[in-house]
C-alpha cells in the first residue's frame, strides 16, 4: 500500500444501449462506455447480463451466427479495452462441451482472466433460461478452463485477487442472487470482499424496491461490497420491460443508484471503502465462525489478477461523507433514531432507579444541553414507573461563571417540567475551599475551575444519599472521547444517560422532543406543566453557546468561556470519533474526507490542527474512561469500558500524530 493509498476501489456500473442479437454493434457501445468509466477513475467497471448479444435473444442463442458475432465482438472488445487501467466484468454465453452457458467474463489488458457460469437458472413464469443454458453445475468440475482466442481461461467458481491491493472479488448473475443461499454469499466467507452482479431483471410493480433489499441485505450480511448492473429499455419489449436498475451498495448502506428506464448509456459510480470491509469482518467474529462452518476453499479457485487502479488522496471523491455522521440523512430517519435514543434512554434510566429502589432521582441543571436532556429523561423515565415529577429533583448550582441567561433557562426548565427545584450557590463553598488549600481565587487556572465542577457533584451526591435519590449524570460520548470533564466531577454520577450519545445529536433528540411530543399532533398535554412555555425555554436552551461556565462572564455578564475555542469545533470531533472507532480509519485517511466533507467551512490547517488535537486528547484521557459509571448503549459507537472500548490509559499516540 503506497502512501497516500485511500484503501478504496471506484467501480462503475454500465447499462449500455444495444441492439438485440447485434453484437457488432453493442461491442462499439461497450468500449466507448468503458473508455468513459476508466477515465473518471473506475478500477472495475460492470456490465449487465449477457450484455454482448442482447439478454432477450431466446432461441436465436442457438444460432451459430449469433456465437460467432458475439466471439467476434468479445475479441473487438479485448483489443479496444487493452490499455485501459480498469478492469471489465460483462455478460456472454460461451460454448463449451456442447453446453451453453450464461457466463460473467472478467476482462483485464486485452486477457480474459477468468469466467464465471451461472448457477441457479430461472425457469418459471416469465422467464426460461434452462431453454437455452445449463447451470454451472453441469460442467465437468475436473476441467477448470476453457480455449478462446487461442488461450486458456478460468472457468468456474473464482474468486479473483489483486495482490497489489489485496481486493478480492467474486462474480455472480442475476437469479443468484435469488437463492436462498446465494454463491456472493459462499464468495464473501471465502474471501471476496466486494461481488459483481450482472443481471437482466425484469421491471414490475414494486420489484425495484425489493431488488434494493436484497442488495442491500447481501452486502449487509456479507460484510462486504455489492455491485449490481441490470439491462436496460433497449432489451426486446415481446413481453417484458427491462429498466436498467443498477446498484453500488457496502455493508448494508446504498452508495450510488441509477435512474431507471434510461434510453441513452447510464453510468453510475460508487467509491468503495475496502479497508472498511476488512476493519468489519474482523471485529465481526460471526464472520470468521461461519467461514469456519462453510467454507469450502476447494470450491473457489483463486486467481490473480494484475494491479488495480485504487483511489489516492490525488483523487476527488465521488463519495460523499455528512458531516454529522451520528445523524441519517432522511428526516423520517432522524426522527425514528430520535425517537428510539430517547426510549432507550428512558426505559435504561427507569430499571435502574426501579432495581435500586430510588426514590428520587437527582440531576444538576445547568442551562445547557446535557443537562436539560438528562432533565427530560428523568421526567420520562419516571412517566415509566408510574410516578410523579416532583420525584425528580433538579438542583441549579450557580458559581463564578453562571449567567443570568443560563441561571434562567436552567430553573424555568425544570419548574415547568414539574420537578423539585432546589438552587444551590457554590460561590461560598467554593471560595472557603481555596482558602483551605491555599489558592488564589484571582488566578483562574484549572484548581479555579475543577473545584467547582467537584463541588457541584459533592452536592448532588450527598442531596441523593440524604432523599434515597440517585444522581442521574448528564455528559456525553462527545465529552468522553475528549476526556472534557473533571475528574471526579462531573465525570461521575450514578447513571450516565447521555454516555453514548455525541454533541452533534443531542440538539436533534431535543428538537424532535419540542416538535413531536410538545406539540404537533401526537403532543403529550402532560409532558409539562405547560409545553408551549417548555419549547420556548428549549429553544432558547438550543441557542446558547456550549460552555462549562466555570470562568467569569464578560462585562456584558455573557458566557466567556466557550469549550469550543479551547477544544475545537464539537462536528469536527464527533466527525474523528464516528470514523476513527467506528471503522479504525487511518489518520491520513481521516484528514482526506474529511477535508473533502468540510471544505466550505474549515481549511486543510484547521481541520489537521484539530485532528491532532482530538488524537491527542482521546489518548491521554482513556484513564477517566476507564471508571465511569454505567450508561445504556444506543448506537453503534461507545466508549464503555465495560462493553464497546478496552484501552490502555498508557498507550501512546504518537504513530497517529505523526
Amino acid at each position: 500500500m503506497t502512501e497516500n493509498n485511500l484503501g478504496m476501489l471506484r467501480v462503475a456500473t454500465v447499462t449500455p444501449r444495444l441492439r438485440v442479437a447485434d453484437p457488432e454493434w453493442n461491442s462499439h457501445e461497450i468500449i466507448q462506455c468503458a473508455r468513459t468509466a476508466a477515465e473518471k477513475g473506475a478500477g472495475l467497471i460492470l456490465f449487465p447480463e449477457l450484455c454482448v448479444s442482447g439478454y432477450s435473444c431466446a432461441d436465436l442463442f442457438f444460432q451459430e451466427q449469433l456465437y460467432q458475432s458475439q466471439l467476434d465482438a468479445l475479441a473487438r472488445i479485448l483489443e479496444g479495452t487493452a490499455k485501459l487501467e480498469a478492469g471489465i466484468i460483462l455478460g456472454a454465453y460461451i460454448r463449451v462441451e456442447n453446453r451453453l452457458y450464461n457466463c460473467g467474463l472478467f476482462l483485464q489488458h486485452g486477457v480474459i482472466m477468468g469466467i464465471v457460469p451461472k448457477r441457479f437458472l430461472p425457469n418459471s413464469k416469465e422467464y426460461y433460461e434452462a431453454r437455452w443454458f445449463s447451470p454451472a453445475d453441469r460442467f465437468n468440475r475436473g476441467v477448470r478452463s476453457v480455449a478462446l482466442f487461442g488461450a486458456a481461461a478460468p472457468f468456474g467458481d473464482i474468486i479473483f485477487k489483486c495482490g497489489k491491493s489485496g481486493v478480492s472479488f467474486g462474480i455472480e448473475l442475476c437469479e443468484d442472487l435469488w437463492a436462498p443461499v446465494t454463491p456472493g454469499a459462499l464468495m464473501a466467507i471465502n474471501g471476496a470482499e466486494i461481488i459483481f452482479n450482472l443481471s437482466a431483471s425484469n421491471e414490475i410493480v414494486g420489484k425495484p424496491a425489493y431488488r434494493r433489499g436484497l442488495v442491500l441485505q447481501s452486502s449487509a450480511s456479507g460484510i462486504c461490497g455489492y455491485v449490481y448492473a441490470s439491462a436496460g429499455v433497449n432489451e426486446s419489449t415481446s413481453d417484458l420491460v427491462f429498466s436498467g436498475h443498477s446498484l453500488i451498495a457496502e455493508n448494508g448502506v446504498l452508495l450510488s443508484e441509477s435512474p431507471l428506464f434510461s434510453r441513452e448509456s447510464t453510468i453510475t459510480f460508487g467509491d468503495i471503502d475496502y479497508e472498511r470491509i476488512r476493519f468489519e469482518r474482523v471485529q465481526a467474529s460471526s464472520m470468521s465462525d461461519c467461514a469456519d462452518f462453510l467454507a469450502d476453499a476447494a470450491r473457489f479457485e483463486s486467481v490473480a489478477v494484475k494491479p488495480l487502479r485504487t483511489l489516492s488522496s490525488a483523487d476527488a471523491l465521488i463519495r460523499r461523507y455528512r458531516k454529522t455522521p451520528f445523524v441519517p440523512l432522511e428526516t423520517d430517519a432522524v426522527d425514528e433514531r430520535c425517537d428510539e435514543i430517547f426510549n432507550i434512554q428512558s426505559a435504561g434510566l427507569a430499571k435502574r432507579l426501579e432495581h435500586t429502589g430510588a426514590k428520587k432521582a437527582v440531576v444538576g441543571v445547568s442551562g445547557g444541553l446535557d443537562s436539560t436532556l438528562a432533565l427530560l429523561i428523568c421526567v420520562s423515565a419516571l412517566k415509566l414507573l408510574g410516578r410523579k415529577a416532583s420525584d425528580l429533583i433538579a438542583i441549579t448550582m450557580p458559581g463564578f461563571g453562571t449567567t443570568r441567561s443560563t441561571l434562567a433557562n436552567a430553573l424555568s426548565l425544570a419548574s415547568l417540567l414539574g420537578a423539585d427545584v432546589r438552587e444551590i450557590s457554590i460561590i461560598d463553598a467554593v471560595t472557603l475551599h481555596f482558602r483551605d488549600i491555599g489558592h488564589d481565587p484571582s488566578v483562574h487556572d484549572r484548581t479555579y475551575e475543577n473545584a467547582q465542577a467537584r463541588e457541584r457533584t459533592q452536592i448532588l451526591m450527598d442531596v441523593a444519599n440524604r432523599e434515597n435519590g440517585l444522581v442521574v449524570g448528564t455528559g456525553d460520548l462527545s465529552e468522553a472521547a475528549l476526556g472534557w470533564s473533571t475528574y471526579n466531577g462531573d465525570h461521575m454520577s450514578m447513571y450516565a444517560v447521555n454516555a453514548s450519545i455525541p454533541k452533534t445529536l443531542i440538539r436533534f433528540v431535543i428538537r424532535r422532543i419540542m416538535d413531536y411530543r410538545l406539540s404537533g399532533s401526537a403532543e403529550d398535554m402532560n409532558f409539562s406543566n405547560d409545553n408551549a412555555g417548555l419549547r420556548k425555554t428549549l429553544a432558547s436552551i438550543l441557542d446558547t453557546p456550549i460552555s462549562p461556565e466555570l470562568l467569569p462572564p464578560d462585562e456584558n455578564g455573557e458566557i466567556a468561556q466557550k469549550t469550543e475555542d479551547a477544544i475545537g469545533p464539537y462536528i469536527l470531533h464527533d466527525f474523528y470519533l464516528y470514523y476513527t472507532i467506528r471503522f479504525g480509519m487511518r489518520p491520513d485517511k481521516l484528514s482526506h474526507i474529511a477535508t473533502a466533507a468540510f471544505s466550505d467551512d474549515y481549511s486543510k490547517e484547521e481541520i489537521d490542527k484539530w485532528l491532532k488535537v482530538f488524537y491527542t486528547r482521546f489518548f491521554s484521557q482513556q484513564f477517566k474512561r476507564n471508571c465511569v459509571p454505567d450508561g445504556p448503549k444506543v448506537g453503534t459507537v461507545s466508549l464503555s469500558p465495560r462493553g464497546d472500548w478496552r484501552m490502555p490509559s498508557d498507550a501512546s499516540y504518537r504513530c497517529w500524530i505523526e
